[in-house]
């Protein structure tokens, strides 16, 4: 039997431990923006413990000489898995220690606050597996604030694949991303769309959490693995159409990303395709400024590399 609490005395305090958090950062020979990468990760005022794990795709597996304070850890692995983004996320993701996953891309970086946000909403919604943030997108000369809203649905990310959401705002519950995500489709050519892959899985399982704030810089300035590789990204578009049959049954999603795979395929100089696949955007969306432009550059009367500077300029992509 528990004795009564005597009259004025308090109650002693339950201390708990806040979750640890694995960081996963994918780097392939950028040693300086990936030490910012990891710095910004090791500065987070987040209570409980952090550890970063560097993985080294297709490079030599060399550590920042960085600070590590009490609760904080570094270490580099290399990836064996498929050459590129998902084979190097799905080796830090099965290297992890912890319960808790975040994804940060090595050009990118963390405000402060960021991981001590995402685990507060964590604690008051535990049935979510995904929590992000919204973002600030950074060209080189100025920054824009892209925000979100508060919770996202299946639904929602098959109408608009909110482009707010960064993969570099990322943090899972990592048993919903092993076992019910099944970790990074390692089958996407390139690993072009990766993030919207696996946004579009986890919210099946249940709504995605988003905090508002612009957590993470995200770098737009001509540097990313993907920019200007564009077949790659028609390729992996493709695929994605295929693996999530509801963005061919919703009109609107179908006609956005066909005038992303036109666009894309007009800018690789396969014209005479990229205007079957605008052509069907536009007859589902007559004001699709993408199809408009794809079809200029189709025709050789507009410049993709132009096009998409000028959109990375505006803090947009295509």
């Amino acid at each position: 039997m528990i004795a009564p609490e005597r009259d004025g005395a308090a109650a002693p305090a339950l201390t708990r431990v806040p979750p640890a958090v694995t960081a996963v950062v994918p780097t392939h020979r950028r040693p300086e923006l990936m030490a910012r990468a990891v710095e910004s990760i090791l500065a987070q005022t987040y209570a409980g413990a952090i550890e970063v794990v560097v993985v080294f795709d297709a490079c030599d597996p060399v550590l920042p000489s960085v600070r590590l304070d009490e609760g904080r850890t570094l270490r580099a692995v290399v990836n064996h898995r498929v050459r590129g983004l998902a084979g190097a996320r799905n080796t830090g993701i099965l290297a992890a220690q912890h319960d808790f996953i975040a994804f940060l891309d090595d050009d990118d970086h963390w405000k402060p606050g960021k991981v001590e946000a995402q685990m507060a909403v964590f604690e008051a919604h535990p049935e979510v597996g995904l929590v992000g943030t919204a973002m600030e997108v950074d060209d080189g000369r100025t920054t824009h604030e892209r925000l979100v809203p508060a919770v996202v649905t299946h639904a929602d990310l098959v109408r608009d694949r909110i482009a707010g959401l960064h993969s570099s705002s990322f943090v899972f519950r990592r048993d919903v991303l092993v076992d019910a995500v099944g970790m990074i489709d390692e089958d996407l050519p390139g690993s072009y769309g990766e993030d919207y892959d696996v946004l579009l899985t986890t919210a099946r399982l249940a709504p995605i959490r988003l905090v508002n704030e612009p957590l993470v810089s995200v770098r737009w300035s001509g540097q990313s693995f993907f920019y200007g590789r564009w077949e790659q990204y028609a390729d992996g578009l493709v695929y994605l159409l295929d693996k999530h049959p509801e963005l061919r049954r919703d009109p609107a999603a179908l006609a956005r990303i066909g005038s992303q795979i036109g666009f894309a395929l007009a800018a690789a100089g396969r014209h005479r395709e990229s205007r079957s696949w605008l052509r069907r955007s536009l007859r589902e969306e007559r004001l699709n400024p993408r199809a408009w432009l794809g079809l200029l550059i189709s025709y050789r009367l507009l410049s993709a590399d132009v096009v998409a500077r000028v959109a990375n300029l505006a803090g947009k992509g295509i």
